[in-house]
């Protein structure tokens, strides 16, 4: 895997773009009632979460529950097949 990456200037074809579902960081700060589980997360997102956490004065486990709630949120008004 040491081989170099060349980037082309090729046409990328048919393109879809994404709404950008993800909520600011303000916006994963705020109090909600939650259900405890073991959780198992890398590092560099607790790490991320809970430097965010402190620039926010609040609890980074708050934060990344408010991520999976919007997550939930943006998909679950999909028709499930």
């Amino acid at each position: 895997m040491n081989s170099k990456i060349k980037y082309t200037n090729e046409p990328l074809g048919d393109v879809k773009v994404i709404p950008d579902f993800l909520p600011s960081i303000a916006e994963l700060a705020f109090n909600e009632e939650g259900v405890k589980i073991t959780l198992a997360l890398s590092k560099k997102s607790v790490d991320f979460f809970k430097s965010e956490a402190d620039k926010n004065h609040t609890q980074y486990q708050r934060m990344i529950r408010r991520l999976l709630d919007a997550y939930v949120d943006a998909h679950s008004t999909r028709s499930v097949p």
